[in-house]
């Protein structure tokens, strides 16, 4: 999984996965340790969810909670205005857009 998450943040492609049995799919910026230790994705999600309009936005998704990881061909150019690395709530950091 680590080796797909990488890909999709080198190349900006999108990611689909499931998690809290809901489908995901976000746009990839971060990957760290959070500061509870968990390898964590930072992303902003674009569809998923509870509520479509709600959940566009920024969150955190912790490894071990993510199935059914799909890298996508499908790619995000721009960088959002409010993409800030030093607030992705990450300890560490391993790779980053």
């Amino acid at each position: 999984m680590e080796f797909l998450i990488k890909q999709a943040i080198e190349n900006k492609q999108l990611l689909s996965f499931e998690y809290k049995d809901k489908k995901r799919l976000v746009e990839p910026y971060t990957f760290g340790q959070s500061k509870q230790g968990k390898d964590t994705l930072s992303a902003f999600q674009i569809e998923g969810g509870s509520d479509a309009t709600a959940d566009m936005t920024w969150r955190q998704f912790p490894l071990r909670e993510m199935k059914n990881l799909k890298l996508l061909d499908d790619k995000f150019e721009e960088i959002r205005e409010d993409y800030d690395p030093e607030n992705a709530r990450m300890s560490f950091i391993y790779w980053t857009v």
